[in-house]
């Protein structure tokens, strides 16, 4: 095992990837001479040469468009959108191209392409660089949609999406890039656990919290928090968020009997609304409290100085908690419509 942070197990991640396959290149603006804006490509032009590690043009539709074409002729392209917010003048491509391309050929093309987005926000950034636009691409059918909270899963998870025959949309949060972890750097991805399997980070009896990505370390700070109150949390990291496995869900969800989701995205029609009514789907005979939702704000995404008030932070978490628990909260004797 291997201390390393996330932007090294990603790098890390990477390197093991053009190593192991010589269709896998890598595809983004500023990621060969300057490593990329977060240096997770840092060192890979020396080692692998421009022809396959390409600096691009500013242009995500053409970038995306390119590596359309290249997993057509075999290539395995991993495209780095440099910040979250950019990713929007590639949404027609990701969409209604690489997302359709297997299905309206019958299965005679697939479309390998790993689309690594950095993502969300906690980190001071201007606008268009701490968005969470997963909800657009967990709706598009033929994509699959992951989200990591550590280094091993980035280490791991990334390798796992650029072997994936389907196109992945792999979110990596900003705000956990320079947090460390032990990372098993020699780990074999036939004995990895799968890419869609959600994990237990912390068992629990009272109340299941279900999460992804940045909030998982905020909902493990609120389980700890809450512990010195006589509640147990169950901690759950998505890890996939389409698919989504509900098999460690639901089992979570009918032994607490109450579920609190969280994530950064906005509340209005977010991925928190799909796991509420899938939980509610599948579990509704084993809740003890309505499903509750600790998200976001409805807003565009606020100045640096005024983030912190957007952020689902653990008092947030913990009164949702309250909430389904029936216990004083922020909604105590307000008539809720």
């Amino acid at each position: 095992m291997t201390e390393l942070t996330m932007v090294k197990a990603l790098g890390a991640g990477l390197r093991r990837a053009l190593a192991d396959d010589p269709r896998v290149l890598l595809m983004g603006e500023d990621i060969g001479r300057l490593g990329g804006v977060f240096r997770v490509t840092d060192g890979l032009l020396d080692e692998f040469g421009a022809q396959r590690v390409v600096d691009t043009p500013l242009a995500e539709a053409g970038i995306v468009g390119t590596a359309v074409g290249l997993a057509y002729r075999g290539y395995r392209p991993v495209v780095e959108i440099q910040f979250d917010g950019f990713v929007y003048p590639a949404f027609d491509q990701i969409v209604a191209q690489v997302a359709k391309l297997h299905y309206r050929t019958r299965g005679a093309v697939r479309m390998p392409i790993t689309i690594r987005v950095p993502w969300a926000g906690g980190v001071g950034a201007a606008e268009h660089h701490s968005e969470s636009p997963e909800a657009y691409f967990v709706h598009t059918s033929g994509l699959r949609v992951v989200a990591v909270s550590n280094p091993q899963d980035a280490f791991v998870m990334l390798r796992q999406a650029i072997a994936s025959d389907d196109p992945v949309v792999f979110f990596e949060p900003k705000r956990l890039y320079h947090a460390k972890g032990e990372v098993d750097v020699d780990a074999d991805l036939a004995d990895a656990p799968p890419m869609g399997l959600a994990r237990v980070v912390r068992e629990g009896a009272d109340v299941t919290v279900l999460t992804y990505g940045g909030q998982v370390t905020t909902a493990m700070d609120a389980a700890t928090a809450a512990e010195d109150e006589g509640i147990s949390l169950e901690v759950i990291d998505l890890r996939s968020l389409s698919p989504v496995d509900y098999r460690t869900v639901t089992a979570s969800v009918r032994k607490t009997g109450r579920v609190v989701v969280t994530h950064e995205a906005a509340k209005e029609a977010g991925l928190g609304a799909e796991l509420v009514a899938g939980v509610t789907e599948r579990c509704f005979h084993h809740l003890e409290a309505p499903p509750v939702r600790v998200t976001g704000h409805d807003i565009p995404y606020p100045p640096a100085k005024l983030e912190k008030h957007h952020l689902p932070d653990l008092d947030r978490i913990l009164d949702g908690v309250d909430r389904v628990l029936d216990r004083p909260n922020s909604l105590s004797g307000v008539e809720r419509s």
